[in-house]
């Protein structure tokens, strides 16, 4: 199998022997600064103990649980336990989920968003499956087109909305068209909601949340998967879920029962107070819409409705991404790295992840060489 390197590996080669001035302020990666919060913190060392017992593959029934309740009321979605299964946070799964559901098909193919989150591309390498992308440009307001003539031989769709990098987010229509071409060519259809969380005033849309509403009870073909290292901030506490169609979930079970994935107890014990609680995703929330805020003041631009990145445009995003380094100590990743094709490319992605203050002194420093 040939991978590509990673975006990140990429970024140290590309200022490997540069030496920034001042201070490194970095806004590459989008890992939470914030403090992971103090109840999450408590019951994981609480729950340490409970290291000497073997956790099942499909999580503990309480984890699971929090889960299904955090999907009813944030959503208004109500799924069985066949329902959902609790995960090893999104990257495994969006990893092999696509080699356990595409390993029977005779020459599979797989679309996902273009920029986009490079376990997709390393899923269909791994899967053996030819791609499509479906670019978000500028031009279509970084929305997935959909090319009908494009679905026929598609297997799985991967989207991702709200959209890293772009932070584009679909409306109960945009849901919609996709929902139906998946009835109408028969793909399955997933959505990476990992973002869902961190927003503005407007709160994302859900896949599942759509199909509800469009009275498509069952899921068929249709499944989400989200995280609370956004919401939590909380990326080492590796808990996420895949829920939709219990069928497709059936099958996937039994597969993740060989894979060696699952949650050590203390995590889950920690993820299901997380799952449960809204007063601490509340507050980080908060601070990023803070941030968003200053986006706006300081660069005078339009801040996104939800994730907690920027994507700004730039005349050439390798060299700005060096000149920022080296003459001002920032960095931040060139959108190139991101897409493939092209696409991404006049684009740098900035992580508003820090506490205010810092991230006022880098979007200044930002506006200085802009």
């Amino acid at each position: 199998m040939n991978f590509e390197p990673y975006p990140f590996e990429k970024l140290r080669t590309l200022l490997n022997g540069i030496e920034p001035k001042g201070d490194i302020i970095d806004l590459t990666i989008g890992e939470p600064q914030f403090e992971t919060p103090e109840l999450i913190q408590k019951k994981f060392k609480e729950s340490s103990s409970l290291l000497k017992k073997y956790p099942k593959s499909g999580g503990e029934p309480y984890l699971q649980e929090s889960m299904i309740t955090f999907m009813e009321n944030r959503f208004g979605v109500e799924l069985s336990k066949d329902e959902l299964i609790p995960t090893f946070g999104t990257r495994e799964v969006l990893f092999n989920f696509p080699q356990h559901y595409l390993f029977n098909i005779e020459n599979p193919k797989i679309a996902f968003t273009n920029p986009f989150y490079q376990i997709y591309e390393g899923s269909a390498i791994a899967s053996r499956a030819d791609v499509e992308y479906i670019n978000l440009v500028k031009e279509g307001n970084f929305k997935p087109i959909a090319n009908r003539e494009t679905f026929k031989d598609v297997d799985l769709v991967i989207l991702n909305f709200p959209n890293n990098p772009t932070t584009s987010s679909l409306t109960f229509n945009e849901f919609k068209e996709w929902i139906e071409l998946s009835e109408e060519f028969g793909f399955l259809l997933l959505n990476d909601e990992c973002y869902s969380e961190i927003y503005r005033d407007k709160k994302p849309l859900s896949l599942l949340e759509v199909a509800k509403e469009l009275g498509k009870d069952d899921f068929k073909n249709l499944l989400v998967v989200n995280s609370l290292s956004k919401r939590s901030s909380a990326p080492g506490l590796r808990s996420g879920f895949i829920a939709g169609d219990r069928e497709i979930l059936a099958e996937y079970k039994k597969y993740r029962t060989y894979l060696g994935t699952a949650i050590p107890l203390p995590l889950q014990e920690a993820a299901a107070v997380a799952w449960a609680d809204n007063e601490h995703s509340e507050f980080s929330r908060k601070i990023y819409c803070e941030n968003l805020d200053i986006a706006k003041e300081v660069l005078n631009i339009e801040p996104p409705e939800a994730t907690f990145y920027l994507w700004l445009e730039v005349k050439d995003d390798l060299e700005t991404t060096k000149k920022l380094y080296s003459e001002k100590g920032l960095k931040v990743i060139p959108g190139r790295f991101l897409g493939r094709d092209g696409i991404g490319e006049g684009y740098i992605r900035v992580a508003l992840v820090e506490k205010p203050e810092k991230v006022r002194k880098a979007l200044n420093i930002l506006k200085e060489y802009l």
